[in-house]
């Protein structure tokens, strides 16, 4: 991967708060963000023309039954791998289904106890997994509208959650400092140490290893067979000086380029970096860092792997530890151009 050009990187404005969390459709053509604006979120957006589509008012607490949108900070989205249901997480402990093409609601699932801070569909298919403040897991099937089952585990707060085609998922634990695997039709699950701070973001990067980040600063690299890291980046984006006090840049973001050795990581350290997992997954690389001046709260690769998609705010997706006056609210497209050799033309999977 080369280093994008600067002036190639394009900003979308239309959130008035910060951005928490974005994602891109299966096909790459559509953009979906939701910010602590609760307009609902959702903004949709078309990656080529950078044009919104479809924005979802939110309303005040209470409203959800009236208004279309959500009512309180949206935290985490998903799609579904068809590109049919869209579902978002809020701070007000609400699920919501909605129809990917129009934007209309379909459905609010209720049940967690605390706020919704991960989503995933199981690939292939329209099971939801979510994860919540509340410390534990749930399985929906979205096409009946329908909650499945509940898991438990862990002792903090579940910050992140994500899966692939396999029956299980993977979240980071928080403050428990614990990446878990749940295995859901043995009804198991499998417990990962090795950060020293609150994991505050994860990703799959295939069925076999997976990346997650935390306050500590440090980014690890993990396989579902070990229980401890593979490799281990600590203070993956450096120190900042807080209060007279040298402290890590939190890692806020993690995204893998999936089924490759790519992965991008952000922080509020004034870039996005990205990585490669060296030989076997057994090492992080540090590539490149790309200028973004802000609180990285999510970041999401293309499934082709052209560009980079950055959800950009003032503050932290989670807190308003720290207020960043410089920084834009918006999300950035960074095109990713790829090193080509004389043999073979470019293709979207080489990097």
């Amino acid at each position: 991967v080369q280093p994008p050009d600067p002036a190639r990187i394009r900003v979308l404005r239309g959130h008035q708060l910060p951005v928490t969390c974005l994602l891109i459709s299966p096909d790459d053509k559509f953009i979906f963000s939701a910010s602590k604006d609760g307009s609902l979120i959702k903004c949709k957006w078309e990656v080529d023309s950078g044009k919104r589509l479809c924005v979802v008012p939110g309303g005040k607490k209470g409203t959800e039954e009236r208004h279309m949108g959500h009512a309180s900070h949206v935290l985490c989205m998903a799609i579904s791998s068809d590109g049919k249901y869209l579902a978002t997480g809020d701070r007000n402990k609400l699920i919501m289904i909605w129809d990917a093409a129009t934007c209309k609601r379909l459905h609010i699932f209720t049940g967690h106890r605390d706020a919704v801070s991960g989503l995933s569909f199981r690939k292939g298919t329209h099971q939801l997994y979510s994860a919540s403040h509340d410390r534990c897991v749930k399985v929906w099937d979205v096409a009946e509208n329908a909650y499945v089952e509940t898991l438990f585990g862990h002792q903090d707060v579940i910050t992140g959650l994500d899966s692939l085609s396999r029956e299980c998922c993977v979240t980071a634990g928080g403050r428990d400092g614990t990446v878990r695997l749940w295995k859901i039709p043995e009804e198991s699950q499998l417990v990962f140490c090795g950060h020293q701070g609150s994991i505050d973001c994860i990703q799959l990067i295939n069925e076999e290893h997976m990346v997650s980040g935390a306050d500590d600063g440090s980014l690890a690299l993990w396989g579902l067979t070990k229980k401890r890291p593979l490799a281990l980046a600590r203070q993956a984006h450096g120190e900042q000086d807080a209060q007279g006090l040298q402290q890590p840049f939190w890692i806020s973001a993690v995204a893998a380029l999936r089924n490759s050795d790519l992965l991008a990581t952000g922080s509020h350290s004034g870039s996005v970096k990205l990585w490669k997992c060296g030989e076997g997954f057994r090492k992080l690389e540090h590539l490149l860092d790309i200028p973004l001046v802000g609180f990285v709260n999510s970041l999401k690769f293309s499934a082709a792997g052209d560009f980079l998609v950055a959800g950009i705010g003032q503050e932290h997706r989670l807190g308003r530890w720290w207020r960043i006056k410089e920084a834009k609210n918006s999300i950035c497209i960074i095109p990713l151009k790829q090193k080509t050799t004389a043999s073979s033309p470019e293709s979207p999977g080489s990097s």
